[in-house]
């Protein structure tokens, strides 16, 4: 396999044989002179000042840069061109007698054909570009104080359920990006560790190139950062704080909300500095409701319960990132990422067992008792970047770069039985402490090169990612006081995952026709151990192509189609055979013969600008092969359990359609939906359970937002998702409306805003889910009870003291920064 690696190495460094170099070149950039960002695949031309005739022209890289050889001495300028942005024509400074570095070129967005900024020049929420839809975060003032989710659950896309489970488009797997880094730690711990004052954009990746890794069967979803002015140095701040709980459902502890985040970033000349650092305490207060019975050898057991379910919830996290350019041709860069993140979750429940004979209808045994149980988890993700661009005369470019990730996952459960209604006499306590440690890392080289009136790109990619687990569980003998290990209920796993890929693909511009087409091949392996077991081996080889269409129909009328193949690895979790106690009630245990999920992923879409705004709409349809449901089965009369297995194949048709607009000078409107079709068909449990089950669903997210003068803004949000089907039963309806209030202050540099969560009042049933299970010899069904009418204020500082110096070109390290 080295020899492998060496080989796929040296095919792309050999690409980089060109001609020899000519000292007569014009160079520079091109940014949004609003966001500083990078513009690729820009339109510049060369012409000559004598006669205006056309000498030549280029497209822009990834990095927005530009780059003309062997130019004849002269007098020339340049003229750039965007589409959405206003056209640009800049002098070349200078005779052509040598290397011309033209200052950075900054284009203003076009509002004619963008529809991107409204006449209080406030940016629109939403943007739909050929692969993914991009959502900006500060769009969303709910979320300001809050976490990546907050901002995530936002999109049309994305649904957040009351357990906190992230779906994309119905589905719960999904790669994550920050600034274009993979990270292969929990989506879930990683987004509650971001927080959403530091975040620019949200993008959403339904339909991924080639050249991105495969897997998550329901796309990516990147997170970008905010990125100081060139030339500048920016400093930004955000204090929050949360009023006293007005539920506390006689839970334990009040629940304490309160945080802070601070940004500092420095862009001068050939560096770009940026730190960044937050803490942020969330509780929340609740209770369950729930009925589980089971039926053994015509026993019927029931044990309904009601208690106590709270969450006391916190992390931090420090960012720091440097890129260094000492000329258009070379750029460093280096970042690092550390987020710790703990979940406390407390339930307090009473239970009421009682067992009937079915046959004599006799009651055969009753016991009410008090079930104390706190589940804690934390996480410390740790991420390491290096990186080097080096562009040749040619225009083409090599990209290196290494990542490094390890997150340290820990787990403490303890449960304790007692007496009611005295709750002095112990009659069970257990312990499950848990450690789930990985370690991650990837190098890949990256090449492109212009070919003919396109983009060709190519590069090679190894990664490692090794996750040990070690799960026990500790019951305490009542009468020695000492807690035993029980060997049925703990183990030790690891799993190990190799994977090398290359890929190729072509991107390109013919008319109105927008193109990207691509091949992945991977080889994987995979190496999962549990206890003294024999290790389990699985060794794939598998090809991901994609396909992205865009066709500009008219100047305000776009249609694109979309496909690619996608994979869904198994977790420790889902591989580990060994039942873990999660709760009074359930064991959870996975399958270490799971096979990995494979996704095919279609879409059809059209986007049209409108005069006041913009709406899109996309069909899309995911086949999924071999997919892993969590599904239960009877352990023992008081126990269920909860095993993650594959269930067969899954299939979703849906329709997916957003819009924003400005109805009116003060009044702007988004909404957005998600209407799909979900099917499963398989069997359980060795054939033994057939699973066939379909549902319609679907969520809408909108917001709308009245200005009622330049400094001062409400702004009304709704999240619905409707009840759904699973393998083995459904949950219900899940409602989270909100409301915000913004005012500026100090010309734009304070802003208050004051933010009503979950409203609810009472009348609508808000942050509550009802979760139902069952089979032939079992029925579950639990109504979870979160907090609602939660009062926050969110106060933020924003400070930019532009440089006095002239202005140079941007950092071509742009969205590469860590």
């Amino acid at each position: 396999m080295k020899t492998f690696t060496a080989t796929l190495l040296a095919l792309i460094l050999s690409l980089a044989t060109l001609q020899a170099q000519t000292s007569v070149t014009i160079s520079g950039s091109v940014a949004d002179k609003q966001t500083s960002k990078p513009l690729m695949y820009c339109s510049v031309a060369l012409f000559k000042s004598l006669d205006s005739s056309l000498v030549t022209g280029v497209l822009t890289s990834e990095l927005g840069v530009f780059r003309f050889e062997k130019v004849v001495p002269g007098q020339y300028y340049l003229q750039i061109q965007y589409m959405g942005y206003n056209k640009s024509i800049v002098a070349v400074p200078g005779d052509i007698g040598s290397h011309i570095q033209v200052p950075a070129i900054l284009l203003d967005p076009d509002p004619r054909t963008l529809q991107e900024i409204s006449v209080t020049s406030e940016r629109q929420a939403l943007e739909n570009k050929v692969d993914r839809q991009v959502y900006r975060a500060n769009q969303f003032l709910g979320s300001q104080g809050g976490t990546a989710i907050d901002v995530l659950k936002n999109t049309p896309s994305v649904t957040v359920n009351s357990e906190g489970n992230i779906t994309l488009r119905g589905s719960s797997g999904f790669l994550v990006l920050v600034n274009g880094k993979p990270v292969q730690s929990d989506a879930t711990t990683v987004l509650n560790q971001i927080p959403a004052n530091t975040i620019e954009n949200v993008e959403v990746i339904t339909s991924p190139s080639a050249r991105f890794d495969p897997d998550g069967k329901a796309g990516i979803i990147n997170i970008t950062t905010k990125a100081g002015a060139v030339e500048s140095r920016s400093f930004s701040a955000n204090i929050q704080g949360g009023f006293p709980a007005i539920y506390r459902y006689d839970n334990l502890e009040s629940p304490l909300r309160f945080g802070a985040d601070a940004t500092f970033n420095i862009r001068s000349g050939k560096w770009d500095f940026n730190l960044s650092g937050n803490y942020l305490r969330n509780d929340i207060a609740g209770q369950r409701t729930g009925d589980v019975n089971t039926t053994i050898d015509n026993v019927f057991t029931s044990f309904p319960s009601d208690g106590e379910r709270s969450f006391t919830r916190y992390n931090y996290t420090a960012r720091s990132s440097v890129s260094f350019t000492p000329n258009a041709r070379n750029t460093f860069s280096a970042g690092i990422y550390t987020g710790f993140r703990s979940l406390s979750r407390r339930a307090d429940i009473v239970y009421h067992n009682v067992k009937t004979d079915l046959i004599s209808g006799d009651t055969v045994g009753q016991i009410t008792y008090f079930n104390s149980n706190v589940a804690r988890k934390s996480g410390r993700i740790t991420l390491g970047n290096l990186d080097y661009t080096h562009t040749f005369d040619n225009k083409s470019a090599l990209a290196i770069s290494g990542l490094v990730e390890h997150a340290d996952v820990d787990g403490l459960t303890t449960n304790l039985n007692l007496q009611e209604p005295d709750r002095k006499t112990l009659l069970q306590s257990n312990r499950n402490p848990s450690k789930n440690p990985l370690d991650a890392f990837r190098i890949k080289a990256d090449y492109t090169v212009n070919v003919g009136t396109g983009k060709l790109e190519t590069g090679y990619q190894y990664r490692s990612q090794i996750q040990k687990g070690s799960f026990q569980y500790l019951d305490l003998n009542l009468e020695s006081g000492d807690f035993i290990v029980l060997p049925e209920f703990s183990s030790n796993t690891k799993v190990d995952n190799d994977i090398h890929s290359v890929y190729g693909q072509y991107s390109a511009k013919s008319g109105k026709l927008e193109y990207i087409a691509g091949l992945r091949y991977e080889y994987a392996t995979r190496a999962f151990t549990a206890g003294t077991q024999q290790t389990l081996n699985l060794n794939l080889s598998n090809l991901f192509p994609s396909l992205n269409l865009q066709y500009q129909v008219s100047s305000s009328l776009r249609t694109k189609i979309g496909y690619s193949k996608r994979v869904q690895r198994a977790t420790n979790s889902e591989l580990n055979p060994f039942p873990e106690r999660e709760h009074s009630e359930t064991l959870e245990s996975g399958d270490p013969q799971i096979l990995p999920e494979f996704i095919d992923l279609s879409e059809l879409g059209v986007v049209k600008d409108l005069e006041k705004g913009t709406v899109f709409a996309t069909i899309y349809n995911q086949r999924i092969k071999n997919v892993v449901n969590r599904v239960n089965s009877v352990y023992n009369d008081t126990i269920l359990n909860r095993i993650y297995t594959n269930a067969g194949l899954a299939t979703s048709w849906g329709l997916e359609a957003g819009t924003t607009l400005n109805l009116a000078k003060w009044w702007q409107f988004y909404g957005g939906g998600n209407l799909y079709h979900y099917k499963i068909k398989g069997a359980l449990f060795d054939d033994n359970v057939n699973v066939s089950t379909s549902s319609w669903v679907y969520s809408i997210n909108a917001n709308t937002t009245i200005k009622f003068s330049r400094t001062f803004q409400l702004q009304g949000a709704l999240n619905y998702l409707s009840k759904r089907v699973t393998a083995q039963g459904e949950d219900s309806r899940f409602i989270t409306p909100s409301l915000s209030a913004r005012k500026t202050l100090l010309k734009g540099k304070l802003a208050a805003t004051l933010q009503w969560q979950n409203v609810d009042l009472g009348l609508f049933g808000s942050n509550r889910q009802r979760i139902t299970t069952f089979g032939k010899d079992f029925f579950t069904t639990t109504n979870y009870i979160q907090e609602t009418d939660i009062f926050m204020i969110n106060l933020s500082y924003n400070f930019n003291q532009t440089s006095k110096k002239a202005k140079l070109p941007a950092s071509e390290f742009g969205e590469k920064e860590f």
